[in-house]
C-alpha cells in the first residue's frame, strides 16, 4: 500500500475506478495501490464481486473501487453493465484502464470505449516486464499522444508505477493535467446516420443530462439493448427508435454486415492503426492474412511503389474503360442529340442568333464536355473500390510516414486524398487538424491535388496525342500533383509554419470486398455532382463565351475581331514561352476559373463550334495547334494554375483571410506557368518537340 504524509492539510475525498480486461493484471495493481484496506462484497442486486479499498496519498483519502473484469462495455454480460453504469452513474473523479502490455490490440479495445464515454482516463500498462521479455518494444510517449491519454507502465506484483500513477491521478483530479478528449470517425456512411439519430436524440433533455447524445446514438446504433429500454422510457421515442431502425437497414444494405459489427471493425482498425505506429511486434508472433498483407502493402519501402503501381492501373482503367469502350456509345449519343436539336431548330425556321447560340455555344459547349461522363464516372467507381476494400485507408498511413519526414502533419493527407475528387469539400475537411498553422498549410497545397473537374482536360489531350499511352499519361498528372504537394508544403512549412507536427492515429480497418450496390451508390453521389455542373456553370459559361464570340454582330464567330479575340490576343503573350500562344488557349484558361471542365468546353465552342462528332473534330483541331510535349505541357498547367472560384471561394472562408486567399491564387499560376515552361523548353532542348 502507498501512503504519504506530504501535507498535514486535509483535501477533498477521490474515487478512482479500476476497470480493464479479465487477466490484464487489474488485481494486483489493486492490491499494490491499497494493501490491506480492502472491503470485498457483492454488487447491489448482482452476485458479481464488488472489491473496494482506500489509500491515503497527498493529502488525499482515496476509495479505490475495483471494477469487473469485462472485455468491452457493451451490455451483454451483468460485469458489462455494472462497470458502465457505474461509471456513468457514479462519475468518478479518475477511471484507471489496465492493460495487459503484452496483449495490447485486445485490450485497447476497452480503452477506445472508454474514451468514447469522454471521461477522464488514465491507461495502465501492466505486465511491462513480461511484455518486454516476449520482445516487445513499445513506444509510451507516442502511443500517449496518439490515444490523446495518460499512460503509465507498471508491474503490480513489484509495485513498479504505482506512485506515478497514483500522481497522475491526483493531478487530473485536481486539474493540474488536462483531459484531453480523442476525436473518432467511423466513416462517412456511419457518421451520417450518427448524427440523424443524435439530432433526435437531443431533444430527450433528461436522458442528456447523464448520458451524452453522441454516445447514446452509438449505443442505439449497436442495438444496445438496455439504452434501448431506457429511450423508451422516455415520451417521444417513437421516432428516435424509427430512425434508428431506419439507419440500421441502410448501413446492412450498404456494407452487407449489422452495425454493431462495422462499428466495433472501426474501433479495431483504431486500435490497429495505433499499433502499427508505436509497437514492434516480437519476431514469433503469427499474422493473420490481413496483418501479412499490411506487412508488404504498408512496408516503408515497398508501400510507395505498390501507391503507384495500383494508381497506374487504375488510370488505366479508367482511360480503357471509361476513355474508350463505354465513351463511344456517349459520343455517339450525345451526336445524335445535338443533331436533331439543331435540326429541329433550323426547320422551325428559328432566327440565326439562336440556331449559332445552340449549335455552336451549348451543343458545342456543354456536349463538348458531357460525353466525358463515362471517364468521370470511371474514376469514382475505381476511387469507391480502393476506399470500400480498406486500402484507401493504407494510402494514408504509407503517406503520413513521408509527410512526416518532410515536417507535414500525418492527418493532412486525409483531406489531399479527398481532393481527387473535388478541392472545396477537401479543403473544408481540413477541419479535422487542430492547428491553425498545419490547417492553413493543408488547405494551401490542397488545390494540387487533381480533381475529378480536370480529368476531361487530360482525357481529350491524352487521346488526341497519346493514344497508345493514355492511362500512363493521366496518371502522371495526378503523380505530378501528388510530387508538387508534397514539395510545396516542405517549403512552405520551412518558411511559413516552422515546428514539428503532432502525431495522430491511421485507422487500418481490416480489407473487405465491398458490395457492388455500395460501390455504384458511392459513384453515383460523387458523378451526379458533375451532371449538375453540366446543367449550370458550363451551360452559363458556354453561353456566355459563345456572346464574346459572335459579337460585336457580324464579324466571324470565334474570329480574332470579337470579343473574345480581343481578350485573348490581350492575355496570349504570357503563354507564347510555354508553347500555347493561341489566343484560343488563353481565352479557356480564363473561362476554366469558373470551372475546370469548361477549358474543355471553352476550347470546343472556339475550335469548332457546332461542328458534327464534335470530339473527334476538336481533337483533329488541336493537334493542328499543339504538338505531344506542349499538350503534355498544357495539361500540367492546367493541372496546377489557379483554381476555380469554388475553390477559391472555399480557402477564402476556411482561413478567414484574404492574405491566405491571395498566396494561393498567386503561387499556384507563378508554379503553373514555371512547370509548363521547364516542360515545354527543356524538352525543346532535347529534341522532343
Amino acid at each position: 500500500m502507498i501512503n504519504s504524509t506530504q501535507t498535514t492539510q486535509p483535501k477533498r475525498p477521490l474515487t478512482i475506478a479500476l476497470a480493464g480486461n479479465p487477466n490484464s493484471g487489474k488485481t494486483t495493481v489493486f492490491n499494490a495501490m491499497t494493501g490491506a484496506r480492502q472491503h470485498v462484497g457483492n454488487w447491489p442486486g448482482v452476485t458479481v464481486e464488488k472489491k473496494e479499498g482506500k489509500v491515503n496519498y497527498r493529502g488525499h483519502e482515496i476509495l479505490v473501487v475495483d471494477l469487473p473484469g469485462t472485455y468491452s462495455l457493451t451490455a451483454y454480460s451483468m460485469e458489462e453493465i455494472v462497470t458502465r453504469k457505474y461509471i456513468i452513474e457514479e462519475r468518478p473523479n479518475v477511471v484507471i484502464d489496465v492493460v495487459d502490455a503484452s496483449n495490447l490490440e485486445r485490450n485497447l479495445y476497452l480503452a477506445q470505449q472508454l474514451k468514447e464515454l469522454e471521461i477522464p482516463l488514465v491507461l495502465v500498462f501492466n505486465v511491462m516486464d513480461e511484455a518486454q521479455k516476449q520482445g516487445y518494444q513499445i513506444n509510451i510517449p507516442q502511443m500517449s499522444r496518439l490515444l490523446a491519454t495518460p499512460i503509465i507502465p507498471t508491474v503490480g506484483t513489484r509495485g513498479e508505477g504505482i506512485q506515478q500513477l497514483l500522481d497522475t491521478v491526483i493531478d487530473i483530479a485536481e486539474g493540474k493535467q488536462a483531459v484531453q478528449s480523442l476525436a473518432f470517425h467511423y466513416g462517412d456512411e456511419i457518421e451520417a446516420e450518427l448524427r440523424k439519430i443524435e439530432t433526435l436524440v437531443a431533444q430527450h433533455q433528461k436522458l442528456c443530462q447523464d448520458y451524452s447524445p453522441r454516445w447514446l446514438a452509438v449505443k442505439l446504433l449497436e442495438e444496445d439493448t438496455e439504452i434501448r429500454d431506457l429511450l423508451k422510457s422516455c415520451a417521444h421515442s417513437d421516432e428516435v427508435l424509427a430512425q434508428v431502425q431506419q439507419s440500421i437497414a441502410y448501413l446492412k444494405t450498404m456494407f452487407h454486415d449489422n452495425a454493431e459489427s462495422l462499428i466495433a471493425e472501426r474501433r479495431y482498425g483504431l486500435v490497429h492503426g495505433a499499433l502499427q505506429e508505436t509497437v514492434k511486434l516480437p519476431p514469433q508472433i503469427r499474422f493473420t492474412t490481413s496483418d501479412a498483407v499490411d506487412k508488404i502493402i504498408t512496408h516503408r519501402v515497398l508501400g510507395i511503389p505498390i501507391f503507384i503501381g495500383v494508381m497506374w492501373l487504375a488510370f488505366e482503367f479508367v482511360a480503357k474503360v471509361g476513355g474508350e469502350i463505354l465513351l463511344i456509345p456517349v459520343d455517339m449519343l450525345f451526336h445524335w442529340l445535338g443533331k436533331t436539336i439543331k435540326l429541329v431548330f433550323v426547320n422551325v425556321e428559328a432566327p440565326d442568333w439562336l440556331i449559332s447560340l445552340v449549335a455552336d455555344g451549348i451543343i458545342a459547349g456543354v456536349g463538348g464536355v458531357a460525353v466525358f461522363i463515362p471517364v468521370i464516372f470511371s474514376l469514382y467507381f475505381v476511387i469507391a473500390l480502393l476506399e470500400g476494400s480498406g486500402y484507401m485507408a493504407r494510402v494514408a498511413f504509407i503517406m503520413d510516414k513521408l509527410m512526416h519526414a518532410i515536417g507535414l502533419h500525418g492527418k493532412s493527407f486525409l483531406p489531399m486524398l479527398m481532393g481527387f475528387g473535388c478541392n472545396v469539400p477537401a479543403i473544408m475537411g481540413t477541419r479535422i487538424l487542430e492547428n491553425r498553422s498545419d490547417r492553413i498549410l493543408t488547405i494551401l497545397i490542397n488545390p494540387l491535388m487533381s480533381c475529378s473537374a480536370r480529368l476531361p482536360i487530360y482525357a481529350v489531350f491524352a487521346a488526341a496525342f497519346f493514344p497508345n499511352h493514355q492511362g500512363t499519361v493521366i496518371f502522371s498528372m495526378y503523380f505530378m500533383g501528388i510530387v508538387l504537394a508534397i514539395g510545396m508544403g516542405l517549403l512552405f512549412k520551412k518558411l511559413l509554419f516552422p515546428g514539428q507536427s503532432a502525431p495522430f492515429i491511421m485507422e487500418l480497418p481490416p480489407y473487405r470486398m465491398p458490395t457492388m450496390k455500395s460501390i455504384m451508390l458511392h459513384m453515383w453521389d460523387r458523378g451526379k455532382m458533375f451532371i449538375k455542373k453540366m446543367g449550370g456553370i458550363i451551360l452559363s459559361v458556354s453561353v456566355i463565351v459563345w456572346f464574346l464570340g459572335t459579337f460585336p454582330w457580324g464579324v466571324e464567330f470565334a474570329s480574332i475581331d470579337s470579343y473574345i479575340g480581343v481578350i485573348g490576343r490581350v492575355l496570349s503573350p504570357i503563354f507564347k514561352p510555354l508553347g500555347f500562344g493561341d489566343w484560343q488557349v488563353a481565352v479557356s484558361f480564363v473561362f476554366g476559373l469558373m470551372a475546370k471542365e469548361v477549358v474543355v468546353s471553352t476550347l470546343s465552342i472556339l475550335y469548332v463550334g457546332g461542328a458534327e462528332a464534335a470530339e473527334e473534330a476538336l481533337a483533329g483541331a488541336l493537334q493542328g495547334v499543339f504538338t505531344p510535349l506542349t499538350a503534355y505541357a498544357f495539361m500540367a498547367f492546367s493541372l496546377i494554375y489557379t483554381s476555380c472560384v469554388a475553390t477559391i471561394a472555399a480557402v477564402r472562408r476556411e482561413t478567414n483571410s484574404w492574405a491566405w486567399t491571395g498566396l494561393s491564387v498567386t503561387y499556384q499560376f507563378v508554379l503553373a506557368w514555371i512547370v509548363a515552361f521547364l516542360i515545354y523548353q527543356g524538352g525543346s532542348l532535347l529534341g522532343l518537340n
